[in-house]
């Protein structure tokens, strides 16, 4: 059985529930969770209850889950049942936990029944934008006992930095946010620089930047296709770059973790907006591998992300959202109708760093001024 929400997943999901989400009286709610996020999204249901909304309640069994892997059935847990479409269908709002929670078995898994298993996932996207739907995604499924032990956290202060970070208010998230955007909207060239070497400028693409503060609309025209999914803990302002333009080096001194790959110590060189060499003290060779198999546009910059977030200080999961730190993407950036198209993408993250715009300070030490 699940254990009782505590006073902080009580207090997370009440933000998120009223000042996210805006969940509002006699609205459809869809809460879907695995075995390790029960507390929190029974705390979740709850807090629609509390404000008049209606609540179905999933609950995704992970021994379950695996069994099926077992027997090689990947394709039928990529394929949702009926009721799953039909309940899609009739929601208004949805809260998804990432997992399963074990990682390791996750990044273990060869790409054909890595990707069947998870099928699902665009022809849900495509029914969400149809029902007019608005959710947003927990971190917190990124939080499990195997995940902590490899990295060397206390699972228990990984999770409450978590939800701590998921108490910040989404409006000041967005007045940090406006900021930004003001000045990379009359910018041409970023200059990043730190004192662990990194030294490189780029080109904005004259595209508007996005200023994500963990707020979820249905989806409109013009947005990504996940659009109507918002991350929370929240708090990047992505703006895109020409991927024509990048000189110098990049280094990260926070962990990436992208969906279940992760790398971390990574060094990126550039001459001429060509990447000339990169180096990773952990992960490098699944980068390496993804990189190999990517299409053309891989070698080039394409996003940063300006974080936004002021509760957020090292917190594995949340390194983009981290305030003052700033993202470098390589490889595609359509979702920011961008010109690279390429099927790779990876970022590295860097905080405390200064920024600056057109010679112009935006970011100090990981300040935002």
């Amino acid at each position: 059985m699940p254990g009782t929400p505590t006073k902080l997943q009580r207090e997370a999901a009440r933000n998120v529930v009223t000042k996210y989400l805006k969940v509002r009286p006699g609205e459809n709610a869809i809460i879907e969770s695995w075995d390790h996020t029960m507390p929190l999204a029974s705390a979740m249901v709850d807090e629609v209850r509390r404000v008049g909304g209606k609540v179905l309640l999933v609950r995704n069994d992970e021994d379950a889950w695996w069994r099926a892997m077992d027997r090689k059935q990947s394709r039928l847990l990529g394929t949702s049942s009926a009721p799953e479409w039909a309940a899609l269908r009739a929601a208004d709002v949805y809260v998804n936990f990432w997992g399963p929670a074990d990682g390791d078995r996750l990044e273990k898994l060869p790409d054909k029944p890595g990707n069947e298993a998870f099928a699902w996932n665009w022809p849900w996207y495509a029914v969400a934008r149809k029902a007019r739907l608005r959710g947003v995604r927990m971190t917190t499924g990124f939080v499990s006992e195997g995940r902590a032990t490899r990295w060397g956290l206390d699972r228990a202060l990984w999770e409450e930095s978590v939800l701590r970070a998921s108490l910040v208010d989404p409006g000041e998230l967005a007045k940090r946010g406006a900021r930004l955007v003001k000045a990379f909207s009359r910018g041409n060239r970023v200059r990043i620089s730190h004192s662990n070497g990194t030294h490189l400028e780029v080109a904005l693409a004259g595209i508007a930047s996005r200023i994500h503060d963990g707020r979820p609309h249905p989806y409109r025209k013009g947005d990504s296709p996940s659009g109507m999914l918002q991350q929370v803990p929240a708090g990047t302002v992505d703006v895109a770059l020409d991927s024509q333009t990048a000189e110098g080096s990049f280094s990260a001194n926070r962990r990436t973790n992208i969906w279940w790959n992760v790398h971390s110590g990574g060094k990126l060189e550039f001459a001429e907006g060509k990447l000339t060499s990169s180096s990773f003290e952990e992960g490098g060779n699944e980068v390496a591998r993804q990189f190999k198999n990517g299409t053309a546009g891989k070698d080039r910059t394409s996003v940063l992300k300006l974080g936004l977030n002021p509760a957020v200080r090292d917190v594995p999961n949340l390194e983009t959202v981290e305030g003052g730190s700033v993202s470098l993407q390589i490889g595609g950036n359509r979702y920011l109708k961008g010109s690279n198209r390429s099927s790779f993408f990876t970022w590295l993250t860097l905080a405390g760093a200064e920024i600056a715009v057109d010679g112009m300070p935006v970011v100090r030490a990981g300040k935002i001024l």
